[in-house]
């Protein structure tokens, strides 16, 4: 290193800057009242809140885990005779597959 700095060809150009200017600020935004008098819409999309899901958890002992696929009406299905039964997620499945044992024994 030559501890030169590399000449980019503007000289002495910006060595004064004593006539130098500045531009004048740009003019403030308008606000959103204006906008709503001149007939412009706003284009943001408004949040809509997401509904909130119910707790489901208790104490019970149950320590595995099942994760399953299923479509949006299946689950749907589950959960409201989850709630007409009064019990747990993981009851409910229990039940369901003590009547599947059954309905393979009786066959």
């Amino acid at each position: 290193m030559t501890g030169t700095r590399a000449k980019i060809g503007f000289g002495d150009a910006l060595g004064d800057l004593g006539n130098f200017t500045p531009s004048s600020p740009a003019k403030p935004a308008p606000a959103p009242e204006a906008a709503a008098q001149a007939g412009f819409m706003r284009r943001e999309p408004v949040p809509v809140p997401a509904p909130q899901k119910q707790q489901r958890r208790r104490r019970t002992g149950r320590n595995a885990q099942i994760n399953i696929k299923a479509t949006p009406e299946t689950l749907a299905a589950f959960y409201a005779a989850v709630d007409a039964m009064g019990c747990g997620v993981g009851e409910a499945f229990e039940m369901a597959v003590e009547l599947l044992q059954k309905k393979l024994s009786d066959s």
